[in-house]
C-alpha cells in the first residue's frame, strides 16, 4: 500500500494520524516543476522579515501616492473650478472617515488579511462563503484596474513627453501592453527587496511633486487676480454654501484619493512592532506602528491632494485638461514641464513612470497573496491557484484583455477603479460597526465606548454607501467590470467546488482518548471490514452481513458526526475507538462531508471489505445534498472517491467494496 497512516506521539490530543500526500509523489514535467515551484502561497506566513513602520510606509505609497500622477487631471475634468474645494471634501472623508474604519481594521485584523477576514469571521457558513466571494470580485476590480490603469497613465507620461515622443508616438496601448508583460516577467522571475525599490520610487516622486507645487505656488503668489479669478467663478452663479453642497456632490468622482489603504493593512506582518509583541497574544506595538503608518500616509497625501488640486485649477486653462488634451491625465507632469522646464519636466516624467509602474506590482503583489488566502481554502479553486507563477500569468491575460476593452483610457478606467476601492471601504466600515457593536453586546461594562464607535462607524458606512451608489450612477462601468470579475469568481468557484469534491478533504486526524490511540493498531493493514453505519443497532447490521457475505475477520462500524458549518472545504478529524465484543466501534466528529470522511478513513486502515448502503433516491437531489451539505448519496460517492484516489495514487492493495441497498445486497464491485 503506497499510502500509509503516519503516527507521531505527542500526548494523548496530539496522537495524529495523517495521510501522505498522493500529489506530491506524482511525477511532474520539468515546465510544470518550474510553474508550481516556491510552495503554496497560502501556507507562506513567515514575519520574521519586518520593518520600522516608516520604511514600509513607502511600500503602502507607491499605490496610494502614485494616485498623483492621474488624481488632479481627473478632479479638473470632474469638478472644473469646484475641484479644490470637492478634494477638501475628499480630504475631510479620508480623515475623518476611512482613516478611523482602517484603524479598527488594524486592530482586529493584524496578520494583514483586512476588512474581507473580518467580514468572514462575522458571518458563517454559505453566507460567510458568499460575502467573501462578493468582496473578492471587488477586490479583483480593485487591484486589477490598479494594474492597468497605472500602466496607461505611465504609458501616457511616456508618449507625452516632448523627448520621448519622436520614439513612442502616440503608441499608448503599446506602450501600455509593454509594460504590463515588462511586470509580469520580473513576478515571474521573483520580486524581492520591494521595500528597498519601493523607497527609491516614491520618495523622489514626492519630491518632485514638492518641487512642482512649490514653484505653481510662487506663480500663484505673483499672479494675485489668479486667485481672484478662481473665486469669482466659483461664487459667481451661487454664495458659498452652494459651493460646499456642490462639492460634496462632486466629490465621490474624486474617490481614486481614497485609495491605498486596502494595501496599508495588507502590509502589516512586514511593521515590526518592537520587543513587546509575543509570540501568540494580539501585536500590540504591530498594530499601534501600523496606525502611524496609515495616519502618516493619509497627512502626506491630503496635504499633497489640497495643493495639487489647487495649483493645477488655478495654472492649467480648460483648453489643456479635457479629454485628449496636453494635460488630460497628467496634470502635475503639465505643469512641471510649463514652470521646471523640459529637462526637470521629463525626470518627472520618468519619476511617474516608475511609481506608476510599481504601483501595478504593488497590486499584483497584493492579489496574488489575496486570491490564494481563500479560494482554495473554500474548494473553489483549482490547486494552481496557490502558487505564484501561475497565478502571475492569469492576472497578466486578464490585464491583457481589460486593457484592450478601455484602449488604455485612463479616465474610462477611473469609474472602476473608484468603485472597486469604495466598496471595500465600505466593507471595511461595515466589519467594523458590526464588530464593535458584538463587543458591546458580548460584554458592555468592559467596553463601554463599543456602543458610541458602533454608531458612528454606522454613519460612516452610510456615507460611503453614498458614495458608492452615486459612483455608480453617474459612472456604470466600474459596476459593471466589478459584476463581470463577480460572476467570473462565482461562476468559476463553483466549477471548482464541484471538480474538487470528490477529494478527501482532510487535513488532520487525532484521537479522542487514550484507549483509542491504543486500540488503533488492532484495525490497521487489513484487519478488519469497515461497515460506515448510521444507526445505533449494530447488532442487527452485523447479522445482516453474515447472513448474506461471507466475511472473515471483525466489523468496524464507523459513525460520521458532520459539523453544523458543512461549507468547509478541509476539516481536521477527531476519532474515538472502541471495543463491541470482538467488533469495532469507530467515531469520527468534526467532518463536512460523509462520503469523504468515510473515504479517508478507509485508507488509513486499509481494511478488507468496505460495505457501502445505497438510498436508491433521486441521485440529483443526492447530489445536490452532498455539494452543499456533505450528505446524499453516500455509497457510490465513496466508490467514486476511492477509485479516483486509487487512480492518482497508483494503490496496489485495495479493499473490496460492496454496493448494497437498505434492504438487499448487490454483487461485490472491485
Amino acid at each position: 500500500m503506497t499510502v500509509a497512516a503516519q503516527n507521531t506521539e505527542a500526548g494523548v490530543e496530539g496522537r495524529i494520524l495523517r495521510l501522505s500526500t498522493a500529489e506530491m509523489s506524482r511525477p511532474r514535467s520539468p515546465v510544470t516543476r518550474w510553474f508550481l515551484s516556491g510552495g503554496p502561497l497560502d501556507r507562506q506566513r513567515s514575519e520574521d522579515n519586518s520593518h520600522p513602520w516608516h520604511r514600509v510606509l513607502w511600500l503602502t505609497g507607491v499605490d496610494y501616492f502614485s494616485s498623483l500622477a492621474y488624481q488632479a487631471g481627473i478632479a479638473l475634468i470632474a469638478a472644473g473650478a469646484l475641484a479644490p474645494v470637492a478634494t477638501l471634501v475628499l480630504v475631510v472623508v479620508t480623515l475623518v472617515g476611512a482613516l478611523p474604519v482602517y484603524a479598527q481594521v488594524a486592530g482586529r485584523s493584524y496578520a494583514g488579511q483586512g476588512s474581507i477576514a473580518m467580514l468572514e469571521s462575522l458571518f458563517s457558513g454559505w453566507k460567510s462563503k458568499i460575502v467573501v466571494l462578493l468582496l473578492l470580485g471587488f477586490a479583483a476590480t480593485d487591484f486589477v484596474i490598479t494594474m492597468t490603469l497605472s500602466a496607461a497613465d505611465a504609458a501616457r507620461h511616456a508618449t507625452a513627453n516632448a523627448y520621448f515622443h519622436p520614439y513612442l508616438h502616440d503608441a499608448n496601448l503599446s506602450v501600455t501592453l509593454i509594460l504590463l508583460l515588462t511586470l509580469t516577467v520580473i513576478f515571474l522571475i521573483g520580486f524581492r527587496q520591494a521595500i528597498r525599490v519601493a523607497t527609491f520610487v516614491a520618495i523622489p516622486f514626492l519630491l518632485l511633486n514638492l518641487m512642482v507645487l512649490v514653484a505653481g505656488c510662487v506663480k500663484i503668489a505673483f499672479h494675485p487676480d489668479l486667485v481672484s479669478s478662481w473665486r469669482l467663478s466659483l461664487t459667481g452663479q451661487t454664495d458659498w454654501i452652494g459651493v460646499a453642497i456642490a462639492s460634496a456632490i462632486i466629490f465621490p468622482k474624486l474617490a481614486l484619493g481614497l485609495s491605498g489603504f486596502e494595501t496599508g493593512v495588507a502590509v502589516m506582518p512586514m511593521v515590526s512592532g518592537g520587543p513587546e509583541d509575543k509570540k501568540g497574544e494580539a501585536p500590540v506595538g504591530r498594530i499601534r506602528n501600523t496606525r502611524k503608518l496609515l495616519t502618516a500616509a493619509a497627512l502626506i497625501m491630503g496635504v499633497l491632494l489640497l495643493s495639487s488640486s489647487f495649483v493645477t485649477t488655478l495654472l492649467i486653462p480648460a483648453s489643456a485638461y479635457r479629454p485628449g488634451d496636453p494635460a488630460s491625465g497628467r496634470a502635475l507632469a503639465y505643469l512641471a514641464h510649463e514652470l521646471l522646464g523640459n529637462v526637470l519636466g521629463t525626470v518627472y516624467d520618468v519619476s511617474t513612470i516608475l511609481i506608476l509602474w510599481f504601483a501595478g506590482a504593488s497590486a499584483m503583489a497584493g492579489l496574488i497573496s489575496l486570491i490564494p488566502r481563500y479560494l482554495p481554502r473554500f474548494g473553489m479553486a483549482p490547486r494552481w491557484v496557490s502558487y505564484r507563477r501561475p497565478m502571475v500569468i492569469t492576472l497578466f491575460v486578464i490585464d491583457l484583455i481589460v486593457t484592450l476593452i478601455f484602449r488604455a483610457d485612463v479616465e474610462a478606467q477611473g469609474s472602476a477603479y473608484a468603485t472597486g476601492v469604495l466598496v471595500l471601504i465600505l466593507s471595511a466600515a461595515v466589519a467594523a460597526a458590526i464588530a464593535l457593536w458584538h463587543d458591546f453586546l458580548g460584554d458592555w461594562r468592559h467596553h463601554a465606548t463599543a456602543l458610541p464607535l458602533s454608531l458612528f462607524f454606522w454613519l460612516v458606512s452610510l456615507l460611503f454607501f453614498y458614495t458608492v451608489i452615486v459612483n455608480i450612477i453617474e459612472r456604470p462601468a466600474g459596476a459593471i467590470i466589478s459584476a463581470i470579475f463577480i460572476f467570473a469568481i462565482l461562476f468559476f468557484s463553483s466549477i471548482s467546488r464541484y471538480q474538487r469534491s470528490q477529494e478527501l478533504r482532510i487535513s488532520d486526524t487525532v484521537f479522542g482518548d487514550a484507549d483509542s490511540a491504543q486500540i488503533w493498531p488492532l484495525l490497521v493493514g487489513r484487519k478488519v471490514n469497515l461497515v460506515p453505519h448510521g444507526l445505533a443497532d449494530h447488532k442487527r447490521k452485523a447479522e445482516k452481513i453474515y447472513r448474506n457475505y461471507q466475511v472473515s475477520g471483525p466489523l468496524a462500524f464507523l459513525h460520521v458526526n458532520l459539523l453544523d458549518n458543512r461549507s468547509e472545504f478541509m476539516t481536521a478529524l477527531r476519532v474515538s475507538v472502541s471495543r463491541e465484543r470482538q467488533n469495532f466501534i469507530i467515531q469520527v466528529s468534526g467532518a463536512v462531508a460523509t462520503a469523504n470522511t468515510i473515504a479517508y478513513i478507509s485508507e488509513l486502515i486499509d481494511p478488507l471489505t468496505v460495505f457501502l448502503e445505497l438510498t436508491e433516491q433521486n441521485l440529483m437531489l443526492q447530489s445536490l445534498r452532498y455539494l452543499f451539505w456533505g450528505e446524499g448519496e453516500v455509497g457510490l460517492t465513496v466508490y467514486s472517491i476511492l477509485v479516483r484516489y486509487w487512480e492518482w495514487s497508483s494503490q496496489e492493495t485495495r479493499p473490496t467494496l460492496y454496493l448494497m441497498s437498505l434492504e438487499t445486497h448487490s454483487p461485490p464491485t472491485h
